[in-house]
């Protein structure tokens, strides 16, 4: 890990880990798979990956906040965890399923809730920047 990496498990850490998983399933779901490759740094390895991520986040995230703000932050962070709550279900189901072909991820990216998970990240990310 380099000096200006986030430590793993940290807010910082996690979010990079959320993104990376994003970019990886917009290229996946452009790929127009019908089966799903096997192996490390396929579909199913990122996405077990990014509920692991996803999993904590929202503790991760009052963690990450200072002191200073932290009553400010709580109501923001209240709604990341039923965000992240709703992500998980969605990426655990299609985890669950036998194959993840290119459709699938492609509904996933379109999702409400994973798009409304992103969106808390950015703008607590964006925050704890200022």
């Amino acid at each position: 890990m380099a000096k200006d990496d986030p430590a793993p498990g940290s807010f910082a850490a996690r979010v990079d880990a959320i993104e990376a998983a994003y970019e990886f399933m917009l290229a996946y779901a452009a790929q127009g798979r019908t089966d799903e490759p096997a192996g490390p740094g396929h579909i199913r390895d990122v996405l077990t990956r990014a509920v692991a991520a996803i999993d904590g986040i929202a503790a991760a995230a009052k963690t990450a906040c200072p002191p200073a703000v932290a009553a400010a932050a709580a109501p923001m962070v209240d709604v990341l965890a039923d965000d992240s709550r709703k992500a998980l279900a969605a990426l655990r189901f299609t985890l669950a399923q036998r194959a993840i072909t290119s459709q699938m991820v492609d509904n996933l990216n379109a999702s409400i809730h994973l798009r409304a998970l992103l969106t808390d990240l950015f703008i607590i990310d964006e925050s704890l920047k200022g």
